[in-house]
């Protein structure tokens, strides 16, 4: 028996359309909600063999509301035994026209079209059937996947072909960005209003199933990308059925979610059984939070404590971590503070300030937010404390910006030399190799492998690929096409560049040029650089000073003029000449019993107490 479930506290009359049919909805006085997804079958009530199913059911949050929710204020239910698995339907508003479930787990029309069936949890189980307990986030490294452009497929079963080169790389889980439905065949997917459905043209939901079981059978964890601070222009119907949005606020993408104002709660709740639903349903191992900066609440408990509280629960009833990453361009610490101390209570965070410090510094670039950064003294200060602005004055916001991290540890920040915004948000999508070349590319991967961070590798990066990875949508409307195509346009108007030399998101090649070249990989000097990241990666998984997070242990000197920096973490020594020129750095006394030298370029030599670098090269001495 299927079971029908549309939250629309304004309508007087809802619909279930089901081909030409209509059938009348009730409202839900009494009855007692299930799983996101709001389309259950019997099978899913049975626990479908899973040891424990309905024990952990019945503990995890999401599964079971308050009283007051089980009244069904807003709630319209119809049961009908007769509509199972694979049926396509669509709810109706006071006669409107038919709208996709806004719980919809299968959208295989697109986001326009309706919605299908989904009988419960499919085959392979996203364990992979070995028995997955997850994946350890302080000692990972982690690989920041777009499943349209990493395979010349573009889907999840041609992702899984390429699972082995990153388990070859020594990658312990991918993150992946947003699977969720969003408007036509190719896109970043952060305009999506599916929240629930999985992409189809990517595989769907069984496809994003067959892609988390063959990573946890390799051993390899899955990040899910997650977008709350707002839903897309196309596609998004959440607000003829309920106040989902406020215009109290606004984010710089669309209309705000409604978490805060009257009729919040259940607004609140299906974003927070969103969460629980891709960690439950599919074995999602964690979420990275999209621009939490975004999301505006001024409950008592924000959002966001409030999911780190029920992702607690429900890693607690499966019995595997689950962890919750934030992006925020705050700084704040409060983020990833514990709740009785004020804060959140989120795992990890992005560190944007690493980045662009590391970035600026090789590349000279001041634009934009780059004008905050530059020195290699920048560089240094995020090694040591994460952020470069953490109450200092920033030239670029005019103002003084952040606050201190004290008492975290390196394990709480993501570290990273490219990710999809930096590269994308780019007017070209230029990579870090592009701009500065495979020599500077490898002695930055160094600093960003050693760190006292959790490193993330940008797709193709290892390679330094040499497609880019520009901004591409897909949007059917044709003024919707338009506005985006203006719209980047104009942005980029203001750095210099002509209409014509900003790469049309609409146009298919667009996205075509952005899609890695696999091949590639073999050839110079893509097959120099990959070694060199698997050199690097392997160091930093078996060496215990790599992987302890202590940032107040992170020892750096820099010479400004040479262009030098010198790392120090226990027995690890990274030397690093951004120069053109050969240098000689002198380490400060005989390196402690280096046994090994990694360089990332012939002619490096080591002697007593200095080392010899050409320019740009970077080597790491290892006392084994």
């Amino acid at each position: 028996m299927s079971v029908f479930e549309v939250w629309a506290p304004w309508a007087s009359r809802v619909e279930l359309v089901v081909g030409e049919r209509r059938l009348a909805m009730s409202h839900a006085e009494a009855r007692r909600r299930g799983a996101p997804g709001r389309v259950h079958a019997e099978a899913r009530r049975r626990g479908e063999g899973r040891p424990h199913a309905e024990a952990q059911r019945r503990r995890a949050p999401g599964r079971e509301h308050a009283e007051a929710r089980r009244r069904g204020e807003g709630w319209w239910v119809l049961e009908d035994g007769g509509l199972g698995a694979g049926t396509d339907y669509a709810f109706s508003v006071d006669g409107g026209a038919p709208r996709p479930d806004p719980r919809s787990r299968w959208q295989p029309y697109g986001v326009h079209g309706p919605s299908r069936v989904v009988e419960g949890r499919g085959d392979p189980a996203p364990d992979g059937g070995g028995g997955w307990r997850g994946f350890h986030l302080p000692s990972a490294v982690l690989y920041e996947l777009h499943v349209g452009t990493f395979t010349p497929e573009g889907t999840f079963d041609g992702a899984v072909t390429r699972l082995d080169a990153l388990v070859e790389l020594g990658v312990t889980a991918v993150s992946l960005m947003p699977v969720n439905a969003f408007p036509g065949r190719h896109g970043w997917g952060y305009d999506g209003v599916g929240l629930y459905a999985v992409h189809e043209p990517y595989g769907g939901p069984a496809g994003l199933r067959r892609f988390v079981a063959a990573c946890h059978e390799r051993g390899l964890g899955v990040i899910l990308d997650v977008v709350y601070n707002h839903l897309g222009p196309s596609g998004n119907y959440l607000g003829e059925f309920g106040p989902y949005f406020t215009d109290r606020y606004a984010t710089p993408w669309g209309a705000a979610p409604n978490l805060d104002g009257a009729d919040s709660p259940e607004v609140r709740r299906f974003f927070l059984d969103n969460a629980l639903f891709w960690l439950r349903e599919y074995g999602i191992d964690g979420l990275r939070l999209d621009a939490v900066h975004a999301i505006v609440d001024t409950s008592a408990v924000h959002l966001l404590e409030e999911l780190a509280a029920e992702v607690a629960g429900l890693a607690a009833a499966v019995g595997r971590p689950l962890w919750l990453i934030a992006e925020s361009d705050l700084n704040d610490p409060r983020l990833l503070w514990s709740p009785e101390r004020g804060g959140y209570g989120l795992d990890a965070q992005w560190s944007d300030d690493f980045h662009h410090a590391l970035h600026a510094a090789i590349t000279g670039e001041t634009a934009g937010y780059y004008a905050d950064f530059g020195s290699l003294d920048d560089v240094a200060r995020a090694l040591r404390h994460a952020w470069v602005y953490a109450g200092r004055h920033s030239p670029h916001r005019r103002r003084r910006h952040g606050r201190p991290a004290t008492g975290l540890s390196g394990h709480r920040f993501l570290g990273y030399l490219q990710n999809h915004d930096q590269v994308g948000n780019r007017a070209r999508g230029e990579r870090i190799g592009q701009l500065v070349g495979p020599e500077l590319q490898k002695v930055a991967a160094a600093l960003v492998l050693t760190a006292p961070f959790v490193p993330m590798i940008f797709q193709g990066e290892e390679w330094a690929a040499s497609s880019p990875f520009q901004y591409f949508t897909d949007h059917a409307d044709p003024a919707l096409g338009r506005a985006v195509r203006e719209g980047r346009r104009g942005e980029f108007a203001g750095f210099g560049w002509a209409p014509e030399e900003v790469p049309d998101p609409q146009d298919h090649a667009t996205y075509l040029r952005s899609r890695l070249d696999w091949a590639e990989r073999d050839d110079a000097p893509h097959a120099d650089v990959l070694a060199w990241y698997r050199t690097l990666v392997a160091l930093r998984r078996r060496h215990p000073a790599l992987l302890d997070g202590d940032m107040a242990a992170v020892d750096v000197g820099v010479d400004e003029a040479a262009r030098t920096l010198v790392v120090r973490r226990g027995g690890i020594t990274v030397a690093c000449n951004l120069a053109d020129e050969t240098r000689t750095v002198v380490l400060g006394g005989e390196p402690r019993d280096a046994a090994r030298v990694l360089a990332s370029r012939p002619g490096v030599r080591v002697e007593a107490g200095a080392v010899t670098l050409p320019g740009p090269s970077a080597a790491v001495l290892v006392a084994d």
